[in-house]
């Protein structure tokens, strides 16, 4: 009779654990963060992973009823193999509800195919090639597209006097379709396209591309780069080969000038024009106040920068949704209170276009200046809703 009692008390005790488990579980909405943590692409997963806890910085670690637990994955940089992979092992293992981050667009589009199997929303931060969306139902973006930042930069230019354009970009998507968007705009309203050159994506000896770009005489060089040691070896290599002396011109995509970069580039930056959806200049309360929590949460090691605002926007867009939601994760729910959402950001007003499921924003043309000592990108026109050219006819 006692080993009867004591064999039920230990049943009721282990249904109670289980029961906790479960409301445990069932009150915790676990995110996957993918992103580069380590390599010579580790600022990418950093500056969105800082983002992300400036935003909870400000709204708190619950949304809906239910607390936003966030884990870890390092890619090391673009492993396509090894963001499928981790991407597998969250979902299996971790049981997590929504794949976030991606910084590199191998790596998320690697991961899609993981998406649309486990019907899984996954939240593009940072990666910008056009089809990324197309990949799979379960994904949006909050980021951005390159061919969105290049083709006002194309009207811009040409706008502006620049008739003839040298165009280097880096060899994978996100390059490919900057110098398509930017061409296509160039050579339709009248300019010329003198050459291009595409580099490798890893460890690109730059010097013997400016020296082409010298030799051309273009009025202007528009460039791709991701940001990093490659565009800080470009605009050194820019000053010393004397082509700012030549009269030929930078512009680009704001990668270029990256915040967390500028201060390494230095005065060979002062001056160069680039089209980008943010900067840090970028005067609003919503700006400020992500910057205030951004040190708060980060400390003052890093400059935010456009990645950052990328986790911090994919964050509000993740909360809202789940407020629409009452808390639910499930994938069609999920996606569907996404479409159509309008998110009052840092950069401005976005909104998650309900077709594409790609951002819809604001461009801005920008100049590096010096501001009270520090150089930033100064904001000094605009194109204003601009979806992404990549899917328009």
């Amino acid at each position: 009779m006692n080993r009867n009692i004591r064999w039920r008390q230990g049943l009721a005790a282990a249904a109670c654990v289980l029961a906790f488990a479960t409301a445990h579980a069932e009150g915790t909405v676990k995110l996957g963060l993918i992103g580069e943590f380590s390599g010579p692409f580790a600022d990418y997963g950093g500056q969105i992973y800082a983002g992300m806890k400036a935003y909870m910085k400000v709204h708190g670690d619950t949304v809906a009823g239910k607390k936003i637990e966030i884990i870890q994955k390092d890619t090391t940089g673009p492993a396509p193999d090894v963001a499928k992979r981790l991407a597998q092992e969250l979902v299996t293992r971790d049981n997590v509800d929504i794949l976030v981050g991606f910084g590199l667009t191998p790596n998320a589009m690697a991961v899609a195919p993981v998406a649309t199997e486990t019907k899984k929303p996954m939240i593009i931060m940072n990666a910008a090639t056009s089809i990324i969306t197309t990949k799979s139902p379960y994904i949006a973006r909050v980021s951005m597209t390159l061919p969105q930042n290049a083709q006002p930069m194309a009207q811009w230019a040409w706008k502006n006097g620049i008739k003839r354009v040298y165009i280097l970009v880096s060899d994978y998507g996100p390059g490919l379709d900057a110098e398509a968007a930017f061409a296509k705009m160039f050579k339709s309203l009248g300019g010329t396209v003198v050459d291009s050159v595409h580099v490798p994506l890893k460890n690109p000896e730059v010097a013997p591309y400016i020296q082409r770009i010298k030799d051309a005489k273009p009025d202007a060089v528009f460039m791709f780069l991701p940001p990093g040691e490659q565009t800080i070896a470009f605009m050194k290599a820019y000053k010393e080969r004397g082509l700012a002396d030549a009269g030929i011109k930078v512009i680009a995509t704001g990668d270029l000038t990256d915040e967390s970069l500028l201060d390494a580039m230095g005065d060979p930056a002062l001056g160069i024009v680039t089209s980008f959806h943010y900067s840090t200049a970028h005067d609003s309360p919503e700006n400020k106040a992500f910057l205030k929590a951004y040190v708060e949460a980060n400390g003052t090691k890093m400059r935010p920068n456009f990645m950052a605002v990328g986790g911090y926007d994919g964050m509000a867009a993740i909360y809202a949704a789940l407020q629409k939601t009452k808390g639910s994760t499930d994938g069609d729910a999920f996606m569907a209170a996404l479409k159509g959402l309008k998110i009052d950001s840092p950069r401005g007003m976005i909104m998650i276009d309900p077709e594409t499921r790609d951002v819809v924003q604001t461009i801005y043309i920008r100049k590096v200046e010096r501001v009270g000592g520090k150089l930033e990108n100064v904001e000094f026109d605009k194109f204003p809703d601009q979806k992404d050219p990549g899917k328009q006819p």
